[in-house]
């Protein structure tokens, strides 16, 4: 399928953005200054951004507790969302909610909650809003973890996705490790795009590190979602930095880590846009260094913004 040098260019940004904003992430977190933990995503940018550009500004977008690089690309604010991390009061959710729960309603994307799999159901609320209201050309997508795929809240939501017949588009990021748990030892049979069979939905499983055919897959998934209902699309890719930060490796050889990093989603698009004459090497670097540039002055704005007061502590508590 043939793109414009536009799109391009948006693609291997958001990608770039989101591999330093998790690197800057994961050096502030070695020297103290996040606190609590953060899920990194290293290695999965091409999931969030394949698919997100392949979505419209109206669509919902449910977003996962290692969600960094889906932030990015729906667009929120990248200096409020280093504020949120570093718990300021300039943050997304004033500084109160931190990595896990960064969100922007404003331009439709909802963060995770702490309860992995029930971003599947709110996602099926969304869809019923659309259906109900009848609104055109929008539909509602959500991302869960190949981990979360096994939680009954998921299937719950395919039944509900299913019989009601909603406009939700559900996006699993395979990783192939729930935590420490390599998904063969969880799962009799790996290939999760067959568990949309019960429910009568279709599904595809695809190369998750090549953005390019994340971006087609979706953009032609998001067409039948809009017109004859829900379905499953299974990105396979791999997580090369830990579960979290308190995640030794333990369970993995440098080995296996290095063959992934080897397919690794930037270094994979970098070559197709050199080899298709796309962009030229100069090119594509001034491009990373605009990214870089711009973490950087994220950490700066969130260095210098004011921490959250005491006196606000109950403010946005709703339960």
């Amino acid at each position: 399928m043939e793109h414009s040098k536009e799109l391009y260019e948006q693609m291997w940004l958001k990608m770039n953005l989101s591999r330093e904003f998790e690197e800057e992430v994961q050096w502030l977190f070695s020297k103290g200054l996040v606190h609590g933990t953060t899920h990194l995503g290293v290695g999965e940018e091409a999931t969030a951004v394949g698919s997100i550009l392949a979505l419209k500004a109206q669509d919902y977008v449910f977003g996962t507790h290692r969600g960094h690089n889906q932030a990015i690309t729906k667009g929120v604010n990248i200096n409020h969302m280093m504020a949120e991390i570093l718990a300021r009061a300039t943050g997304v959710c004033k500084g109160k909610g931190g990595s896990m729960h960064i969100a922007d309603p404003d331009i439709h994307y909802f963060g995770a909650d702490g309860v992995l799999g029930t971003s599947a159901v709110m996602c099926c609320g969304a869809g019923i809003s659309i259906k109900k209201k009848k609104e055109e050309d929008r539909i509602a997508a959500v991302f869960f973890g190949d981990g979360s795929s096994n939680e009954g809240a998921v299937f719950e939501a395919f039944n509900l996705a299913s019989i009601w017949n909603l406009p939700v588009l559900f996006v699993c990021v395979n990783n192939t490790y729930g935590m420490s748990t390599p998904i063969a030892k969880v799962m009799k049979d790996t290939d999760i795009s067959k568990r949309a069979i019960p429910f009568g939905m279709p599904s595809k499983s695809i190369n998750g590190n090549n953005v390019v055919e994340v971006y087609d897959t979706i953009k032609e998934a998001r067409e039948y979602v809009l017109n004859k209902g829900p379905m499953l699309v299974v990105e396979n890719t791999y997580r090369i930095s830990g579960h979290s930060k308190s995640d030794g490796n333990l369970y993995r050889t440098k080995e296996e880590i290095n063959a992934w990093k080897e397919k690794c989603p930037i270094k994979y698009f970098r070559k197709f846009l050199i080899d298709n004459k796309i962009f030229t090497d100069e090119e594509l670097d001034k491009i990373a260094e605009n990214a870089k540039a711009q973490i950087q002055e994220a950490v700066e704005y969130a260095k210098n913004s004011p921490e959250p007061s005491v006196d606000d502590i109950y403010e946005d508590v709703y339960a």
